[in-house]
């Protein structure tokens, strides 16, 4: 049999390891979280690389969800670059990764040549020693991946290899940690509240009946999630806030007319979305509600509410703008029937 040894020389090397070190997952570390820095390993990355999150302005609630962000062509930013290491940890991690590999007789020769690689280039070549004379000056850098994006797009930024930068720098390299990226992370995190409207005339529905919908504004109000990422020399935070703006009714049926006929129930001035019912009200128009022209018979019609909410950030350094509106909404059950008449 003939066996074939497949071969990895120069950068193609690297960055097999540069994948195993680029491995860290960032998040969420909740608001209040202690670290003591020892200086030990890379189980203290958190204190540097892990993003942190401050979710008590989040929506509360049972029914509490994530929003869906509009459109296919955003979404939470998959890996970012950031301060991941002191010097003395990162010296310590590549040294053990040398020593397991290099001597475990399992291993292929192309990992042990690509470990000998890394170690040679942060020990003995572009850089010295692992800048450990720097200890107290800077940091190394690399990726970090974000643990709920697709596996292909949170390696995306394995490429990069770990690179030291001076406290109070940030280097200008692509995807590097930024304002912008964590607005994206916490508009990943952000909860807003079930969209289970309120409906009256209370009890079943009845066909050519008009149905009152409305939201409290106790509950549609602004919520909002701060993201921060500190080390030294860098401490960045960007907060992301959702706003309720409009509600859509979809009745679950052809057989039915939305009011107003666009589906969308415009947000009041108060924060409330339609208008409750109240007596002698039943042959009004409902400025937010349906009415169907047809029983549901023995089931139901499964009545759809969703709230669209802007989403906007503030961040570091003045920085801030739009990001795309999300959604969220529940179904509800609707029993429609037949308005029975008796004739004498």
């Amino acid at each position: 049999m003939k066996r074939h040894t497949v071969g990895v020389t120069g950068l193609t090397a690297v960055l097999l390891l540069a994948t195993a070190h680029s491995a860290f997952a960032g998040g969420p570390i909740d608001k209040g979280t202690a670290n003591t820095h020892k200086d030990t390993g890379l189980k203290n990355d958190t204190l540097y690389a892990a993003v942190s999150y401050d979710t008590s302005k989040n929506g509360s609630g049972s029914s509490v969800g994530h929003v869906s962000a509009t459109g296919a062509s955003w979404t939470p930013p998959a890996c970012w670059i950031a301060p991941k290491w002191t010097a003395k940890q990162f010296a310590q991690e590549t040294e053990s990764e040398y020593k397991n590999v290099t001597t475990d007789p399992n291993q292929p020769n192309y990992a042990k040549n690509a470990t000998s690689q890394f170690r040679d280039k942060y020990k003995d070549g572009e850089y010295k020693n692992y800048n450990l004379d720097k200890q107290d000056d800077g940091m190394w850098w690399g990726a970090v991946e974000n643990p709920n994006a697709a596996i292909l797009d949170r390696t995306a930024c394995n490429s990069t290899l770990p690179f030291w930068a001076e406290n109070g720098e940030t280097p200008k390299v692509k995807n590097a940690i930024s304002p912008e990226i964590l607005a994206g992370l916490a508009y990943e995190q952000i909860e807003v509240p079930g969209t289970e409207v309120t409906l009256a005339p209370s009890g079943t529905t009845k066909v050519n009946l008009a149905t009152w919908a409305w939201l409290d504004k106790a509950d549609f109000k602004p919520v909002s999630v701060t993201a921060s990422i500190t080390a030294p020399g860098l401490n960045m935070q960007a907060t992301t806030m959702a706003r309720p703006t409009s509600l859509r009714l979809q009745p679950g049926t052809d057989a039915a007319e939305i009011y107003p006929a666009s589906g969308e129930c415009a947000i009041n001035a108060d924060g409330s979305i339609g208008e409750p019912y109240a007596k002698g009200k039943s042959g009004d128009t409902p400025p937010c509600g349906v009415k169907y022209l047809r029983s549901s018979g023995d089931g139901t019609y499964k009545l759809q509410a969703t709230v669209t909410w802007e989403i906007t950030w503030t961040g570091t350094g003045g920085t801030g703008g739009n990001l795309p509106d999300g959604t969220f909404g529940n179904d509800q059950d609707i029993k429609v029937q037949e308005i029975q008449a008796v004739n004498r």
